[in-house]
């Protein structure tokens, strides 16, 4: 691994969005706007030194702009499988995925990743 590189922070846009009741369903996109615009404003809480951060949309919230701090990439099929090769295309990278998805985090740490929950970047 190399330490001198850029955290690399893969949030799954869907799952984290889905993790508060608060009407997300009714704007997808709005939804994932607004933790985009999250993540740009207060980074990844307890992650000090350079962090790469990159949002994963589908289905519906695709269309979400990139933001100077915050890239976005609209998954082409399944988020899960975008997300997995993003982390299998990471190199040496320390990289970090925030999901709860039981079975992408199996898979990314299967790869070397390390995982946190939706709560790291999404207070409840």
């Amino acid at each position: 691994m190399d330490d001198n590189a850029a955290l690399l922070v893969i949030v799954d846009a869907a799952n984290v969005v889905g993790s508060v009741p608060d009407g997300w369903w009714r704007d997808r996109r709005g939804a994932a706007e607004r933790l985009r615009d999250r993540l740009a404003e207060d980074g990844v809480p307890g992650q000090s030194g350079p962090v790469e951060i990159v949002l994963v949309v589908e289905g519906a919230a695709r269309g979400v702009d990139s933001v100077p701090s915050v890239r976005v990439e609209a998954a082409p099929g399944s988020g899960d499988d975008h997300m997995v090769g993003l982390v299998a295309g990471a190199g040496d990278r320390p990289v970090l995925v925030v999901t709860a998805d039981r079975e992408l985090r199996r898979r990314v740490t299967e790869l070397g990743a390390q995982v946190t929950g939706p709560r790291t970047v999404r207070p409840a």
